[in-house]
């Protein structure tokens, strides 16, 4: 497997055997399955309800546990001339990275997700890779809207916590060795409000992240510190976006999602990402089981193709771009608990979605007997005030007569009697 090794004045790469990196990402999709895709904070491996990159505002149900893994990869082609040798050479460089998200509904509004990435392609000397990368916690409150809404509403808040051992890797989003948090708001629209995930909805995110990163080097540690004096002095912070559609059907749901983040405040010129980006991103989704599915995701890269990489008197390996180009991720996704759903028949799911809609069919008869009650109350209180005014105006002109009457009854004994 070829890797890329950064040093103060060049980068150059270790050639080994091209079947080794397919060795390596069919290791990891046996190990770990197949699941959701990162491309920056929160569209890290969405193991919950919802799209993968694109979280929904819907939590999972009290008690439910969730298992997702993956293995995610990118590869490119380089060419380049070797001092020694007559001709081009080539050489294939890859990002894989490999993780598991594991989520638990609290309670009815309350979700939280840890999210460790157990492997990662760094590209540099040494080993090459993280064995234990960064681990993200998440918290999101949602499922909010009153029942029978096709609307829900939440917010999802998240940590960064920077166990690898190398940070600022390229090809993957900006990361530095601290500790980074942030904020999400989420809007969810589904068609089955009841049922939310048999039918088609949509789903919407904004988010904020602090990256937290004053003082820190970018730089491995190998570069000296004479060579790269380059630090982070302003707090490098992300605006997130994302939008997303699902087609669920009997057995296979189709997603299409559009995600990317801009930086409010960009990291200095030795960070590898320090561009703003988006992606489209379809995927399929296979559920053989109720409390299985497995997935299949591309992203494809539309915009930023722009370097603002300073590499300090580093070759610029001008083929390769400062972010993947796209990326395919492979994963699977378990239902752990409740342990009752293996065992569930069609039938009991029949009976359950039935007593569902009775129940909600009778909220809205009681909404309705209260309207109309509500109406019959607002109908007599326009007729009291119809009598009011009918009063009021009968009054006036009686007031308006005895008036009359007075004036002429004065006029007439002012009058001098006829001689």
């Amino acid at each position: 497997m070829e890797r890329l090794i950064y040093s103060p004045s060049l980068l150059r790469f270790r050639s080994g055997a091209v079947k080794g990196i397919f060795g390596r990402i069919l290791t990891f999709a046996l190990f770990l399955g197949l699941c959701g895709q990162t491309t920056q904070a929160w569209s890290q491996i969405n193991a919950g309800r919802g799209p993968l990159n694109v979280r929904s505002a819907w939590t999972l149900e009290p008690g439910y546990l969730t298992l997702s893994t993956y293995t995610r990869f990118f590869g490119k082609v380089h060419k380049f001339d070797k001092s020694d040798q007559p001709g081009t050479t080539a050489i294939t460089v890859w990002d894989v990275q490999g993780g598991l998200s594991l989520n638990y509904g609290i309670s009815k509004h309350f979700e939280a997700s840890l999210l460790p990435i157990i492997y990662q392609d760094t590209n540099r000397g040494g080993k090459g890779y993280n064995f234990l990368d960064d681990m993200f916690l998440f918290l999101k409150i949602g499922s909010f809207g009153s029942k029978g809404n096709s609307l829900s509403y939440g917010v999802n808040l998240g940590v960064r916590f920077p166990t690898a051992k190398e940070h600022n890797v390229i090809f993957e989003p900006y990361a530095a060795d601290k500790t980074g948090f942030g904020a999400n708001a989420l809007v969810s629209y589904a068609r089955d409000p009841l049922y939310p995930e048999d039918a088609f909805s949509m789903h919407f995110n904004l988010g904020y992240w602090n990256h937290n990163d004053v003082g820190a080097k970018l730089t491995p540690s190998s570069v000296p510190n004479d060579k790269d004096t380059v630090r982070v002095l302003n707090m490098t912070q992300e605006l997130s976006y994302g939008a997303a559609l699902l087609f669920p059907f009997e057995k296979f749901d189709f997603r299409f999602e559009v995600h990317g983040w801009t930086f409010l405040q960009a990291p200095p010129v030795t960070a590898y990402s320090r561009e703003s980006i988006a992606y489209i991103s379809p995927g399929v989704s296979y559920k053989p089981y109720r409390w299985m599915t497995m997935q299949l995701n591309a992203d494809i890269r539309v915009m930023n193709a722009a370097d603002k990489t300073n590499y300090l008197g580093a070759s610029k390996l001008a083929s390769l771009p400062n972010y993947a180009n796209w990326r395919i991720t492979l994963g699977t996704k378990i239902t752990i608990l409740p342990t009752s759903l293996y065992a569930i028949s069609e039938r009991d799911i029949l009976m359950k979605k039935a007593e569902s809609r009775r129940e909600l069919f009778e909220q809205i008869i009681k909404e309705q007997r209260e309207t109309e009650s509500a109406e019959e109350e607002l109908e007599r209180i326009k007729d009291e005030r119809r009598k009011a005014e009918k009063e009021l105006e009968r009054l006036r002109r009686i007031l308006e007569g005895e008036a009359e009457r007075q004036k002429a009854e004065q006029g007439n004994g002012n009058s001098e009697p006829p001689r």
